[in-house]
């Protein structure tokens, strides 16, 4: 005849395994959804890093190829002098050359005296202004000049 301390302990044990299967079962089911979830979205990474590298490729390629011929891909560089050699041949005030590029015409002196330089995005404005006659710049600055005045009167 099995001792009642036996029994106690076996009972005891199998509602507590039984008991702690319950609390498990929903974790280890949480936990290999994670997983799967996981290695989804480790799939999907790797995809988009593939489209992206040769969306990469493609269009350097396509960049080398649409330079014109006497184009260069060097950098431009960027001289006090021939700002300032630029703005008087297009005979404009430090405001109105300003206007044009977008900055303060405090910015334009500073350009000129060598006591700033002006950013990627500006350099790139300052390119685009060599190719501008003093007709076509006069005009661009009466236009934008026109356009503040209308926006100030709207704001009235």
């Amino acid at each position: 005849m099995p001792n009642i301390g036996t029994v106690l302990r076996e009972e005891i044990s199998r509602v507590a395994l039984r008991t702690s299967r319950g609390a498990i079962h929903p974790t280890r089911k949480a936990t290999a959804q994670h997983r799967r979830a996981i290695a989804l979205l480790k799939r999907q990474v790797a995809h988009l890093e593939r489209q992206v590298s040769a969306l990469t490729r493609k269009a350097s390629g396509s960049a080398e190829r649409a330079l014109p011929a006497g184009a260069s891909a060097k950098p431009v560089r960027f001289a006090a002098k021939g700002l300032r050699a630029q703005r008087k041949r297009l005979g404009l005030s430090a405001a109105d050359f300003g206007r044009l590029v977008g900055v303060s015409s405090q910015s334009i002196y500073n350009w000129e005296q060598e006591s700033a330089r002006p950013r990627e995005e500006q350099i790139a404005k300052l390119v685009e202004l060599r190719a501008l006659g003093k007709r076509e710049a006069r005009e661009r600055v009466t236009e934008q000049v026109g356009t503040k005045v209308k926006a100030r009167r709207r704001r009235s």
